[in-house]
């Protein structure tokens, strides 16, 4: 008896030890919109309390499951699963998993150096409100125009997955083309065989585009999912129901969104800004949709080149089959 009482503490030591391991710590960093970062060597149950999301959704961002791309809305947060970018977005803050892999420090980086360029230009407008009065109208005006802090990290996120694949794909045109040229002209062991691993890249890569493509595709074919992702909107109606019904006052500008969406075709802000209204995320989303789906384009080609080169390859091997068929009889 003095046994089974000895070791019922010893089994629950190692019950609680078990668990312990299984909660294994993972590097992340978090980025606030003033651009600083700081690393967190959490488990996931620290991140689930930190920003309030879900395991089953969290689960989206284990590298260790295949997940597909997925940019999922919440109502605090927006997991981003793209690739190698594996993100929780909440209002204030970016949450980056991995931020000591290779292909996330240049995303960090650019996260860094974007978010906090919008702060600065708010205070130098309120510097020069104050000196000049006037300005106030200016300041408004600029005001109307601007993203919200998960649109803009959301922007540098889409902006550096599509450069990431569009980079594999002319990669990949750089040594397909030639390898099928010279193929065509020689047919050997060797450049079958080197045909043969380009086209089987090939297609995991059009598949990995093909993902991206998708998500993007569904989320501007739903107006509720795109609804999803406006989190400063929500926090705004939260705070202030009564705030709800004017412009918010949320927006610092950003630095880079011009280069994809015109700022004068986001003045609708001046309005009534209605919760429904997903216009400007629509706007961004399509600028980063057509991008990804012109790499597609590029993918689709090669595909062609590569079909119309096996066909020729088999035409020419079918004609030296007869020709040796027709000699040996």
């Amino acid at each position: 008896m003095a046994r089974e009482a000895y070791l019922v503490p010893v089994v629950e030591a190692q019950v609680a030890t078990l668990k312990k391991k299984t909660a294994v710590t993972t590097s992340w960093i978090s980025i606030d919109a003033k651009g600083q970062s700081v690393i967190l060597d959490v488990d996931k149950y620290a991140i689930m309390r930190r920003v309030q999301v879900h395991a089953r959704d969290l689960r989206i961002l284990d590298p260790m499951l295949s997940y597909p791309s997925t940019i999922l809305g919440r109502e605090k947060v927006i997991v981003l699963n793209l690739e190698h970018i594996k993100a929780i977005i909440t209002a204030e803050e970016v949450l980056l998993r991995d931020p000591y892999d290779d292909n996330v420090i240049p995303i960090v980086a650019e996260l860094e150096r974007r978010l906090p360029q919008d702060n600065l230009t708010c205070q130098d407008q309120g510097e020069e409100e104050e000196e000049h009065p006037s300005a106030r109208n200016d300041m408004d005006t600029e005001e109307e125009n601007e993203f919200p802090f998960e649109f803009r990290a959301l922007e540098v996120a889409l902006e550096a997955i599509c450069s990431f694949l569009d980079a594999r794909t002319r990669e990949l045109e750089i040594d397909a083309y030639p390898a099928l040229d010279e193929l065509t002209s020689k047919i050997s062991s060797r450049n079958l065989d080197r045909v043969r691993k380009l086209k089987s890249a090939m297609t995991r890569l059009t598949n990995r585009v093909q993902k991206v493509r998708d998500e993007l595709e569904q989320l501007l074919d739903d107006d509720d999912d795109m609804t999803d992702l406006y989190l400063s909107r929500k926090l705004a109606g939260a705070c202030s129901p009564v705030s709800s019904f004017s412009v918010p006052s949320w927006y610092p500008p950003s630095p880079t969104i011009g280069s994809k969406i015109s700022r004068t075709s986001r003045a609708s802000a001046v309005t009534v800004e209605e919760d429904n209204d997903v216009e400007e995320l629509e706007m961004l989303l399509e600028a980063y949709f057509m991008q990804i789906d012109s790499t597609l384009n590029k993918l689709t080609t090669l595909r062609e080149y590569i079909d119309d080169t096996e066909d020729y390859i088999n035409i020419q091997l079918d004609n030296h089959r007869n020709q040796l068929i027709q000699s040996s009889s």
